[in-house]
């Protein structure tokens, strides 16, 4: 097996992924996939083996998959499948499979500007579907106010600010948050990552580290968690971080349903 097609393989599970949220139906997301390896293998010449592997394989995915099987998907909560095709297209692969503007274009065989537009396009319009009840675990008190701030404007009710890890675990059982941003170092010594990690031993969701310290967490040993911010933050970074972690979180209950 060639490099290439190593590299494909270790990618198929993610595009997998992709085409079940993308059709709202693992069959025929499976089914898809399918037809992209059977295209990939019948016309080896019409592949860049010098492009990145994952860009080819979604370029190849949408060279074949019809728009025509794209229709709104009927499934409760599936917030992207709501969408036009074209939206939520540009929307998952930027936002939920982490490709840049530019390869997403290359992908679709759009513009940038065409991606940049159509993604701007879903966001507002699933904006007032993403708010939710999220919890602030920072000691600091001009930062817990400004992150607040930055919550509400988003649409999100922030159903508590706590500031050590007894407070946390046992106001995460009480409000129960869909969403929670923590900070590493709190105000009694203790540890917002044990503070986490105590609460998504009882409920799941996500969870978004805003630290000072942010190799606390990239350690290399273990699972790392999907979503760190370093202080001082961006507030623009922090908001786009939420809203992908939100999206994400909402897709994948939605898709599991179908399971």
């Amino acid at each position: 097996m060639s490099s290439f097609q190593t590299a494909v393989t270790a990618e198929l599970p993610y595009l997998r992924r992709y085409a079940r949220t993308l059709t709202g139906s693992q069959s025929i997301g499976d089914a898809a996939v399918r037809e992209t390896l059977q295209a990939m293998i019948a016309a080896p010449d019409e592949i860049d083996e010098n492009a990145p592997v994952r860009v080819e394989l979604y370029r190849v995915f949408h060279r074949i998959w019809s728009d025509s099987s794209l229709r709104p998907i009927d499934i409760p909560g599936a917030i992207v499948g709501s969408l036009p095709r074209r939206l939520r297209k540009a929307l998952l692969l930027t936002t939920i499979e982490g490709f840049t503007v530019d390869e997403t274009a290359h992908i679709l065989g759009m513009t940038e500007s065409e991606v940049e537009d159509f993604v701007a396009q879903a966001r507002s319009a699933i904006h007032a579907l993403l708010s939710a009840k999220i919890m602030i675990i920072e000691d600091e008190a001009i930062i817990a106010l400004h992150l607040k701030s930055l919550m509400v404007s988003m649409g999100n009710d922030v159903a508590a600010i706590v500031r050590t890890k007894d407070e946390a675990v046992a106001m995460a059982e009480q409000v129960e948050p869909e969403l929670i941003l923590a900070d590493v170092n709190l105000a009694d010594g203790s540890s917002g990552i044990d503070a986490v990690r105590e609460i998504l031993s009882n409920m799941s969701l996500p969870v978004i580290f805003i630290t000072a310290f942010p190799e606390k967490l990239l350690t290399g040993d273990g699972s790392e968690p999907a979503y760190v911010i370093s202080k001082p933050f961006d507030p623009d970074n922090v908001v786009a971080t939420v809203w992908q972690a939100l999206l994400v979180s909402r897709e994948k209950a939605a898709m599991a349903e179908i399971d």
